[in-house]
C-alpha cells in the first residue's frame, strides 16, 4: 500500500514541477520583460 502512495506521491511532484518550470514568470511592475524589448527581423 505504501509503494501505491509513494508512486502518487512522485507523479504529483513532477506534475508540480513540470507546472512550476513552464509557468510564465511574472515581472516586477517597473520591469521589462526581455521578449519586449527584442525585435527579431527574419
Amino acid at each position: 500500500m505504501w509503494v501505491i502512495l509513494l508512486e502518487a506521491a512522485v507523479a504529483v511532484s513532477l506534475l508540480l514541477i513540470i507546472v512550476w518550470a513552464t509557468w510564465p514568470k511574472r515581472s516586477r511592475p517597473g520591469e521589462h520583460q526581455e521578449q519586449d524589448k527584442e525585435e527579431h527581423h527574419d
